[in-house]
């Protein structure tokens, strides 16, 4: 295997390990990864979606087991979210365009990802289910559009809003990301299945690397650390790669 293949399967299990360890599948940071290394630009939003199923099945699992989950403020955003990523996923802008929408998606995923945010225990209250349709429906649409899970906008708001507490909110974002990379991988193959023939002939590696990355960061983050140090070590290379796309 060539140096290139080696720290692209090396990258992707770092961003695995990271992302799940805050309940997201890590897309964004997939994404920043192909980017960098000028990967096909056809190819990458299914790949990073293929590589979200897998790491957000496993991060849901442990977040579940570990107590941190909640249907009741789930299946609001989900409900709209869901169908909407479908539609996103059949949706192909023009590639200087995705490269911009893309590269403000990656900015916005380095601030949340920099940035500490949490819940004071006392605040929480229930989102009104209108809103909560309307975010979803929202997050749905971009999430599948750019090839993202959707928990990069969904967990701040969790949180933002007191809606939910930190853990909780991860564990949410995990299925919720799982849910909506199905449902843009689903829109991609209906529209356009040939898209698929362009992921790259080692995405079979980034899968094994994405998996154990998932399973470790997923552990320690709904049972053992905040990382909130690393996460800002991340935040920093979304930030080149988003400068990267859209003055590149």
């Amino acid at each position: 295997m060539e140096s290139s293949a080696i720290f692209i399967v090396l990258a992707i299990l770092v961003v695995a390990l990271l992302y799940s360890s805050v309940g997201h599948g890590g897309a964004s940071g997939y994404l920043a990864v192909m980017a960098f290394l000028a990967v096909a630009p056809e190819g990458t939003r299914p790949t990073a979606l293929v590589l979200n199923l897998f790491v957000a099945s496993i991060a849901t699992l442990q977040f579940w087991r570990a107590g941190h989950f909640s249907w009741r403020l789930f299946w609001p955003f989900a409900v709209t979210s869901i169908p909407l990523a479908f539609v996103g996923g059949m949706i192909v802008l023009p590639t200087t365009i995705y490269k911009i929408v893309l590269g403000l998606v990656l900015l916005f995923a380095a601030f949340r990802l920099a940035w500490k945010l949490a819940s004071d225990d006392n605040q929480i209250k229930e989102p009104k289910l209108w809103l909560a349709l309307i975010i979803g429906a929202g997050i749905g649409l971009l999430s599948g559009l750019v090839g993202v899970g959707g928990g990069i906008f969904l967990t701040p708001v969790l949180l933002l809003m007191h809606w939910s507490l930190t853990k909780t909110a991860a564990g949410i974002s995990a299925l919720f990301i799982f849910a909506n990379s199905a449902a843009g991988l689903a829109g991609r193959l209906y529209d356009k299945p040939t898209e698929f023939q362009a992921m790259p002939v080692d995405v079979w590696f980034w899968i094994i690397a994405a998996v154990v990355g998932g399973l470790i960061g997923s552990l320690l983050g709904a049972t053992k650390f905040d990382s909130l140090t690393l996460r800002r070590v991340l935040a920093a290379v979304l930030l080149f790669a988003a400068v990267k796309l859209i003055f590149v």
